[in-house]
């Protein structure tokens, strides 16, 4: 049977070993794996869609890698083939990185009156980032009469975090300054980080990208201000 994509090289599924207290002891990997079915990418990140557990795994074995489970709160679970070995070596190295210099942090910035899918494109930014090891600043900037309604903003706010709650924790609670409401995110560990709105694999943010609605509101911060 001939491969579905080529060889990426590396080592036989099985020869990461386990130590104790194994951050990556829980991620489910090759025969650990029990659902049925799965979605699959591939070693260069290609979706490979949803097949049979079993015979992604007799992919992942053909070149030689494990079937490791990414995402396994998605339905159906993703799962990457990939070498895990080297997979735990470059995590530990960049966690080990991450803590020999200071973390980076990320704005994401909201409205108010923010578009439920513009809302969650902005979660989904917020969990790359937070995922890089980030603090991530979640800003609410209110415009003219929606001062008049803060709790809005701290409906908002509050939603967001609790979204991001399996990447992140808060640092302290949200508070108004002026106008806006600021809360910083930290990251959680990775052993007990869980994406909810990206994928493993899939395009991500550039490193020095901000998330702002200043640019796409600018129509709407004239027509709230104040009539003189």
């Amino acid at each position: 049977m001939a491969n579905s994509f080529p060889s990426a090289g590396g080592n036989r599924p099985g020869q990461y070993r386990r130590t104790n207290n194994d951050p990556f002891a829980a991620i489910r990997r090759n025969h650990r794996i029990k659902v049925p079915q799965i979605r699959v990418i591939s070693p260069e990140g290609k979706q490979l869609g949803i097949m049979q557990t079993e015979k992604a795994l007799q992919l992942a074995v053909q070149v030689g890698l494990d079937l490791v489970e990414v995402a396994p709160n998605a339905q159906p679970p993703v799962c990457r083939i990939m070498d895990f070995g080297k997979y735990v070596y470059e995590e530990q190295k960049k966690h080990s990185h991450a803590k020999a210099t200071a973390s980076k942090i990320k704005e994401i910035e909201f409205t108010a009156r923010i578009e439920q899918n513009d809302f969650y494109t902005k979660l989904r930014h917020a969990e790359q980032f937070l995922d890089h090891g980030n603090k991530v600043k979640l800003r609410l900037k209110f415009r003219g009469r929606e001062m008049a309604h803060t709790e809005i903003g701290f409906q908002v706010i509050q939603k967001a975090i609790a979204e991001l709650d399996g990447m992140g924790h808060p640092d302290s609670e949200p508070r108004l300054l002026g106008k806006q409401i600021n809360v910083m995110l930290t990251p959680l560990p990775v052993n007990k980080r869980k994406p909810k709105f990206h994928v493993p694999g899939e395009e991500e943010l550039p490193e020095d990208e901000e998330i702002s609605d200043d640019e796409e509101n600018d129509d709407d911060s004239e027509a709230t201000q104040p009539a003189e």
